[in-house]
């Protein structure tokens, strides 16, 4: 059966994350802990991230942790983040917040944290469950978003207006990250409802110049494509330096992430549609509930932060 997804379109106004994501009521300890918390996340070359931080940093000020930021060169340096974890672990940190790289490869590095009696919150993708569980991990909070929906509807917003014969890319993510696999198939799920044929999917790994060279190879193979998708807004900034290099016409893109760069482009049409998913919220909440988690106190598995889609007017 499928799913039926309602959304209220906005521009550039968040909407349905619930009173408590909305407001920072809590106050901090009355005796400020010098409990150490590190944020681990992919790259502060995505605006996604430096949002994240932003989010995280507002937490430590309200509950007075310390807290020790991380991130890689590029987000695809899992060996970094890796470096990282072992890192906190060196220096003696209450607990590890983490946007893994990959899915599956953080897992060792993040049971020997355990282990060690560190605190472990899992933010944005999820670590696989399934390893976690062979491993012998005990469960990890998870803070995200539901990927599968924001990319069904990103996509679908490109759909509503596209002639029935359309034809559509998917550039994906990491494929071994869940975030990247989740988006994906709520795109495939939109062009398979519309009736829309996927011509080619292929990974560019988050990244703008990568997303320039693969898309490049791809339209040289499907000039009649009309319909894209990219898993997230750095890869359609390359793809569109490559649509303008060439001044190719009648390709409609969507994306997701809806970093700064992206909002004059959909006020001027280039870009059709992209997700707001709140980055500032997954990291405030993922520092927080860690933060709990050194202070002895319960915190839910799974905090599902609301997405919004954003189109222009």
């Amino acid at each position: 059966m499928n799913k039926v997804f309602s959304v209220i379109v906005v521009v550039f106004i968040f909407f349905g994350c619930g009173n408590d994501e909305n407001k920072y009521t809590e106050k901090k300890d009355e005796v400020i802990s010098e409990k150490s918390i590190y944020l681990i996340m992919k790259s502060l070359t995505n605006p996604f991230f430096i949002e994240m931080n932003e989010g995280a940093t507002k937490a430590s000020k309200e509950f007075g942790f310390k807290l020790e930021v991380r991130s890689g060169t590029n987000e695809t340096s899992i060996e970094q983040q890796i470096s990282f974890v072992n890192e906190a672990i060196k220096n003696g940190a209450d607990a590890i917040v983490i946007a893994p790289a990959d899915s599956v490869k953080i897992i060792p590095i993040l049971k020997k944290a355990q282990n060690l009696g560190l605190k472990i919150v899992n933010i944005d993708n999820r670590i696989d469950i399934e390893s976690l569980q062979k491993i012998g991990m005990k469960p990890l909070p998870f803070i995200s978003v539901d990927n599968e929906k924001g990319g069904y509807l990103s996509a679908k917003a490109i759909i509503d207006n596209s002639p029935t014969n359309s034809k559509a890319i998917i550039l994906e993510g990491i494929r071994s990250a869940k975030n990247a696999m989740e988006r994906r198939d709520g795109a495939l799920k939109a062009f398979k409802e519309a009736g829309i044929t996927v011509v080619a999917m292929e990974s560019a790994n988050w990244k703008i110049d990568e997303a320039y060279n693969v898309f490049k190879n791809l339209y040289a193979k499907h000039l009649d494509v009309n319909l894209l998708f990219c898993a997230n807004d750095m890869m359609a900034l390359g793809v569109l330096r490559y649509i303008e290099e060439n001044n190719i016409q009648n390709i409609s893109i969507a994306s997701y992430d809806d970093i700064s760069d992206v909002h004059k482009l959909i006020q001027n049409g280039k870009i059709k549609a992209t997700i707001n998913q709140r980055a500032d919220l997954q990291g405030y909440f993922g520092t927080k509930f860690a933060y709990d988690l050194i202070m002895k106190r319960n915190v839910p598995l799974n905090k599902s932060v609301e997405i919004s889609l954003i189109i222009k007017k």
